[in-house]
């Protein structure tokens, strides 16, 4: 019941409404355009991709959040956040516009792959931006819920957004032209957000004013030694230290995952490409669910359990119903790992969101999440390397499922014996 009365009681809050339908919009556009990318690289019938070709794919995709994100964490801050969330979405949009006639002109894929380089660059400066500014909208003590409505919501909207991407990939047509129009629609609803921002007062998320920090031109010439101090200030608190690890396990493990079901999605279950992206769709909607339900388990667990409690648990659930739903390879499987993999993962996140956003200053949010992005997509642009070394050709791996599953548990083992407090000597007792 008290669930439900924080949960009224956080929505009641009408600046968090407003961050809140900020962040949905933008993920939704952000669906639509992961949708137009994934068909584009992965599902193209004219194209053989290897697991060679998608690893290098997601390296294009995912490494601007870990090169830009020291850069987001200096400006984040140090700039207005809501001016952030106003102007990043036009300069999002603009970007999916070029990359849109750069498809409809038939230029090469490495024009194509630039311009969404540099549109996931902006997207994540927005997300970080949209996470460090939470906590001035929400009570201390109703972060954690606020972390389990706020980013799972935006996960399970941005794959609404690629169920709607799909729709639309019907009705434009899988060749380059549709791929056009899936992004010029995207872009287009990604500029909704900005509206919606700028309804917040411009000094609402902060930052808090820290005399002691430089100004932004100089600290963008020490970028290193802005991030140097990000990490310096995380390194010796143990528990967002411990989270923050546990999270990139999973990424790890996860992506591992990942790139196999879409080698085994393209070319094992089926040969035909717009048929393995349509089964591909339905692990994607269980997922979605998964992500959903860590919403709603994750607040009342952790009532009964903590974060650091509910975090080993969900990396252990991982690796063990992973292994056995997918070990026979059938889809079916994959669709329950899919949904087991989302409430696990989501789970996660969440505990480590709330645990960073409780126990670092406001002052080091922004570059302290930039860490925490750097380590979000650069593990799992290592993830998908390391997988494309291991993956044959059809993408069905045993060895794959098996390093992923015990490298959960081990992960499970190594947060406990970080987390858990070091007991007193014989001596210290006597004492």
């Amino acid at each position: 019941m008290s669930y439900v009365s924080d949960l009224r009681a956080v929505l009641r809050g009408r600046d968090f409404r407003r961050l809140f339908a900020t962040r949905l919009v933008s993920q939704f556009s952000d669906g639509v355009f992961q949708f137009a990318v994934a068909g584009y690289a992965f599902f193209t019938p004219e194209k053989q991709t290897t697991a060679a070709e998608a690893a290098v794919a997601m390296a294009v995709l995912f490494l601007p959040y870990s090169i830009l994100g020291p850069f987001a964490g200096v400006f984040i801050d140090r700039w207005s956040r809501r001016q952030i969330l106003v102007i990043a979405p036009i300069v999002r949009g603009t970007l999916l516009v070029v990359a849109a006639v750069l498809v409809a002109a038939q230029a090469p894929d490495w024009c194509f792959y630039a311009a969404a380089l540099a549109v996931l660059g902006v997207n994540r400066f927005f997300l970080s931006a949209l996470s460090a500014s939470l906590p001035h909208v929400v009570d201390s003590e109703r972060l954690l819920l606020a972390n389990a409505v706020t980013p799972t919501s935006g996960t399970v909207v941005t794959f609404i957004g690629a169920g709607a991407g799909y729709l639309l990939r019907l009705l434009f047509g899988s060749g380059q032209g549709g791929t056009a129009l899936l992004l010029v629609s995207s872009g287009l609803i990604f500029g909704l957000s900005a509206f919606i921002a700028a309804t917040m007062a411009r000094a609402l998320l902060g930052p808090s004013y820290d005399p002691s920090l430089p100004q932004a031109r100089e600290a963008l010439r020490n970028v290193i030694t802005g991030l140097v101090d990000g990490v310096r200030h995380i390194v010796h608190m143990r528990a967002p230290a411990a989270a923050l690890g546990s999270m990139a396990a999973h990424r790890f493990f996860y992506g591992m995952t990942f790139v196999m079901t879409v080698m085994l999605y393209r070319f094992y279950f089926t040969t035909d490409a717009e048929a393995g992206l349509s089964h591909l769709t339905g692990v994607l909607a269980t997922s979605g669910i998964g992500f959903f339900m860590a919403a709603v388990i994750t607040p009342w667990a952790t009532e009964r359990f903590r974060p650091e409690s509910w975090i080993p648990i969900m990396l252990t659930t991982a690796g063990v119903l992973g292994l056995v739903l997918c070990l026979p390879f059938r889809q079916l499987g994959f669709l329950v790992a899919g949904f087991v993999l989302g409430v696990a993962g989501q789970s996660v996140k969440i505990c480590t969101d709330t645990i960073v956003q409780r126990d670092v200053e406001d002052a080091y949010l922004g570059r302290v999440f930039a860490i925490y992005d750097m380590l979000f997509n650069g593990v799992f642009v290592i993830a998908a390397g390391v997988a494309a070394l291991m993956l044959p050709a059809n993408g069905k791996s045993y060895a794959v499922l098996v390093v992923a599953a015990v490298g959960y548990v081990l992960s499970a083992l190594a947060y406990r014996l970080i987390t858990t407090p070091r007991s007193r000597t014989a001596q210290e007792v006597a004492q």
